[in-house]
């Protein structure tokens, strides 16, 4: 062993600036200086490296799939800020209400149709906790299930296409994003339906849990409940529709698409009179927030990358995992547990520059469908998103919470549901066809 050592250090020592709650791109940035200069003084680092960054800076911005990260995200954000999720939410509760359990199939499928119109975890927690926890308390639904529901359909917005987390991948594993999102539609929907299942099994086996809405609180029937779905749950879906399959169909680019998405948020905000320069700025604000961010990270964790692969860590890393007990399976078990860990206490974008460049030499090595591991790694990062006691996805409903609704409740609400999002990693794992069936339909469809 030579100076790998001093890469192994300087790995921990990132590590503990971040645990020390140092924001994410300077303790990359800050730590690469340090080691660099170390690097340099023991005769480790061969300064000349530096000149390749610039370049790689230049490639990555080179990168139109990073442009599918603005629009996504500025549509998420008029979504939210305009109130066609609150409508969305409402609506389908009123759908769902007379049947047991209905409020939280409804919340489930909204969660799920908000995760294919935002793609941000915050914003569907949040937005769901803010408009159907009340609810759901006030009509007699047990504190566990009721904030579980929300944390689990509001955390789909981590796997299911637009996610962000997958575009991030996409630019990480080197894999292009519409074969991504075609991979990860399936396993979405599979956890859905697991969700959708463990609520209609609680109301059959537990209907005080959750129970149907009375009649009183139905109001809305017949022509004006058909008349309020028209308007409010049939646009957002074709705009979904639209963005997805055009990607799926091979009719648009992602970031094209994205495009598209944006503008059609825009025109139903526009449609239901809510446009205004104030909802134009909020969302613009947090679209900006949210891409200097990503951009930040990515520069310093790519010079980061430079000075670790510079002194040896690259390549003694990459000997470590392809030589684990079991190889190809002990690589993916070794891989799954090293994501779910850094899941519970860091961000998705964290994850993905500090993990992936470790991870996917090996993958590579190993002959790993670098696809199916994106998606496996997104469903991994769901659960760890929910997983007490530091799950993101807590913290995020907690900070809207009623005050009657506690901090054990939703920490226990959450443990059913990363039971059955292990089932659904499981099958991922076990069936990798779940992931790549629809992108050899579409592959077969564009040869045509």
């Amino acid at each position: 062993m030579g100076y790998e050592w001093l890469a192994i250090l300087m790995f921990v020592f990132f590590f503990v600036l971040i645990l020390y709650g140092y924001p994410v791109a300077f303790s990359f940035a800050g730590t690469a200086i340090v080691f660099m200069l170390i690097g340099m003084a023991v005769g480790a680092f061969d300064g000349r490296l530096l000149r390749i960054l610039p370049s790689r800076w230049f490639q990555t911005m080179s990168d139109f799939t990073l442009l599918a990260i603005i629009f996504f995200v500025f549509m998420g954000a008029v979504f939210e800020k305009s109130g066609l999720a609150e409508n969305l939410l409402e609506t389908v509760g009123v759908l769902m209400g007379p049947l047991r359990g209905g409020l939280a199939l409804a919340v489930v499928l909204v969660g799920t149709l908000l995760a294919a119109a935002t793609g941000v975890v915050a914003a569907t927690v949040i937005v769901m906790g803010l408009l159907s926890l009340p609810v759901m308390l006030r009509y007699g639904y047990n504190h566990q299930l009721a904030t579980g529901v929300i944390t689990a359909s509001g955390t789909m917005a981590q796997l299911l296409p637009p996610s962000l987390v997958l575009v991030v991948l996409s630019d990480q594993l080197g894999v292009k994003l519409n074969e991504l999102f075609l991979g990860a539609l399936i396993p979405g929907l599979i956890l859905s339906g697991l969700y959708a299942l463990y609520v209609v099994v609680i109301a059959f086996f537990r209907p005080e849990f959750a129970p149907a809405l009375p009649p009183e609180a139905r109001t809305m029937k017949g022509g004006a409940l058909f008349k309020r779905t028209i308007l409010t749950v049939v646009p957002p879906l074709l705009l979904i529709f639209a963005v997805l399959g055009s990607i799926f169909f091979g009719i648009a680019s992602p970031t094209e698409a994205g495009a598209v998405g944006a503008a059609g948020a825009c025109l139903l905000t526009l449609f239901n009179r809510r446009l205004n320069w104030k909802l134009l700025l909020e969302a613009g604000r947090a679209t900006a927030n949210i891409t200097a961010l990503v951009i930040m990270i990515l520069f310093a964790s790519t010079y980061f990358s430079l000075v670790f692969d510079g002194l040896g860590g690259q390549n003694y890393v990459k000997g470590l995992l392809t030589s684990l007990p079991g190889g190809f399976w002990g690589f993916i078990i070794v891989a799954n547990i090293i994501i779910f860990l850094l899941g519970i206490n860091l961000e998705f974008i964290e994850i993905s520059f500090i993990a992936m460049p470790l991870l996917v030499p090996a993958a590579m090595a190993l002959g790993v469908d670098l696809v199916w591991f994106g998606v496996m790694m997104a469903v991994n990062l769901n659960m760890a998103f929910i997983s007490p006691p530091v799950g993101f996805s807590l913290f995020y409903l907690q900070s809207v919470a009623p005050p009657e609704v506690k901090t054990i409740d939703i920490h226990k609400g959450a443990l059913p549901f990363m039971g059955l999002q292990a089932i659904a990693l499981i099958v991922v794992i076990a069936f990798p066809q779940t992931v790549r069936w629809l992108i050899e339909i579409a592959n077969a469809a564009a040869i045509r």
